[in-house]
């Protein structure tokens, strides 16, 4: 039986993910659930947002499927899902953006894109310094290494998925020296792969390309901060954050969360949508090996496509539970 840590998170996170482990009961997957306190709320308890015991317990586990968790801005504690992503070297995070209409906000029907972001280097690698009051430097981190595995896992990806076309985005122009790097590395490794379509972008082309022109697009393979910039626009465009799923995946170990954050203003008025961790759980069981990943899929969309019981975000008047309730309807 397959081992998943569970963190529900903060805010709406513990309404959100008790809907996605209903949803995989209902699909009879055979699960262990092991389940981890981490967030802001493990931080007014204890002093930490996530302790060494959790992180350990995690590494025992098939897969995480981790809820939204409030991040402070300026001081406090460390992202959660930045954090695990370094302690568990998850380096690549998979984001699908998919359109299901404009009825639910979408600037274009026809996007379908798979934004693959390196997780772990770049400007999010963690390292800063405070030269002084009022000089902050933040280290923009790239290594060969690091940008092999992350462009090899998109062709990969590309190639198990069916996908056509994979497409390097960075900043050489101007980051020479890491935009460089990263550009010379996907030139190299794209010519191992020619059934695949291969070209670079320069993150500003891209990103007015895909507002304008989506459908251009299939799989896009970045660095940290540009995929995190990349994604949320790709999200825009299918008109909802709140139907995007999210992986982190490395070669030990993967994490499955929701696309957005722990929406306090929301908490427990039992509204919001757990469509993206839904998904993200249905990522998970394709991971892991286990059936039940693509009725899942499929359910959400019909229920999108008859737009009967939505939750307020996707125009209707549905509580959370009774979302979930139509997806397992479907199934």
């Amino acid at each position: 039986m397959k081992r998943i840590a569970v963190i529900t998170g903060d805010g709406i996170g513990r309404e959100i993910v008790p809907e996605a482990v209903r949803v995989l009961e209902a699909v009879e997957v055979e699960l262990d659930y092991v389940y981890i306190d981490a967030g802001e709320g493990a931080f007014k308890k204890t002093g930490s947002a996530i302790s060494a015991e959790a992180i350990k317990t995690m590494k025992g586990c098939d897969a995480i499927l981790k809820g939204p968790t409030t991040t402070p801005l300026g001081g406090g504690f460390r992202s959660i899902a930045v954090t695990l992503r370094q302690e568990l070297d998850m380096f690549a995070n998979v984001r699908p953006a998919k359109s299901y209409g404009k009825k639910y906000g979408a600037v274009h029907d026809n996007v379908d894109i798979v934004i693959v972001r390196e997780n772990t280097e770049g400007l999010y690698c963690g390292i800063e310094i405070d030269e002084s009051d009022d000089v902050k430097k933040s280290v923009l981190l790239a290594t060969r290494n690091g940008c092999e595995r992350i462009v090899s896992y998109a062709f990969e990806y590309a190639k198990k998925n069916n996908r056509k076309k994979v497409t390097a985005v960075h900043k050489a122009n101007i980051l020479k020296k890491t935009g460089g790097l990263f550009s010379s590395v996907a030139k190299e490794i794209s010519s191992g792969y020619p059934g695949i379509e291969f070209d670079e972008k320069l993150v500003d082309a891209c990103a007015m390309l895909m507002a304008k022109e989506p459908q251009k697009f299939d799989v896009i393979v970045t660095t940290n901060l540009f995929g995190d910039i990349l994604s949320d626009l790709a999200l825009g465009l299918t008109g909802s954050i709140g139907l995007g799923a999210s992986a982190n995946v490395g070669e030990k170990y993967a994490m499955f969360e929701a696309v957005h954050g722990s929406a306090s203003d929301i908490a427990g008025k039992g509204i919001a949508n757990p469509a993206s961790i839904i998904l993200s759980s249905a990522m998970m069981l394709d991971h892991i090996g286990l059936e039940g990943g693509s009725r899942i899929r499929n359910a959400v969309e019909k229920c999108l496509k008859e737009g009967k019981k939505l939750t307020p975000d996707l125009g209707g008047g549905a509580t959370t539970t009774e979302f979930t309730d139509y997806v397992i309807s479907k199934l």
